[in-house]
């Protein structure tokens, strides 16, 4: 018992350290929840799109671990690789002095149907989602073993949370997102996250 609950909160830490980093897609969703425009369309299609994405990554790498042994250790040599340059950029921006906040500026969506387009396209179309779902998550799923349907739903948990919260509670994290050193706080936090999973995953590969 003690295990799952390790790997599940591993799964939401992982996840949601990737999931905050400022982009176009919590621009979106923040902007969307500002303006309470088809927010729980919004929030659902982030949401179950890291969900499928995850499980695409934990089900298709966990398959060639079990096939192929060997792919343990050279997944783990490549995860932890990418997680340390992850981890580099974001102490990167905490110690740039460009750091900026999450403006939530822009035109509205104007109906439910440009909206859920509009967020489709931002998730699927964006290159970075495949790496840090399907790869990364995948990679240090595999990692936990029989585990790793939990690392993995321990993860989609954190989207959900995360893209709920940016969503409904965008009255109050908007004014609080829009703060340079808030951004900093949360660069930190995943920079130190980061740094320490890359280097305990290339360690143990």
């Amino acid at each position: 018992m003690n295990h799952t609950l390790t790997a599940a909160v591993a799964g939401f830490g992982t996840g949601l350290s990737l999931i905050v980093a400022i982009g176009a897609q919590n621009a979106f969703v923040l902007r969307q929840g500002v303006r309470r425009d088809a927010v729980l369309a919004v929030v659902g299609i982030c949401a179950l799109s890291d969900a499928v994405l995850i499980a695409l990554g934990v089900g298709g790498v966990g398959a060639v671990v079990v096939a192929w042994p060997g792919a343990v250790r050279v997944v783990g040599i490549v995860g932890g690789a990418f997680l340390l340059c992850y981890g580099v950029l974001a102490a990167r921006r905490v110690l740039g002095p460009g750091a900026a906040g999450l403006s939530t500026e822009g035109e509205a969506a104007g109906s439910r149907r440009r909206a859920v387009l509009t967020c489709l396209a931002m998730t699927w179309l964006n290159p970075h989602v495949y790496l840090d779902t399907v790869f990364l998550l995948g990679s240090l799923a595999a990692d936990r073993g029989a585990l790793r349907w939990t690392f993995g739903l321990g993860a989609a948990l954190a989207s959900l949370c995360w893209f709920a919260a940016l969503g409904f509670g965008a009255r109050a994290l908007g004014r609080f997102l829009a703060r340079p050193t808030a951004w900093r706080v949360l660069d930190g936090l995943v920079a130190v996250t980061m740094l320490a999973l890359g280097a305990a995953l290339i360690a143990g590969a």
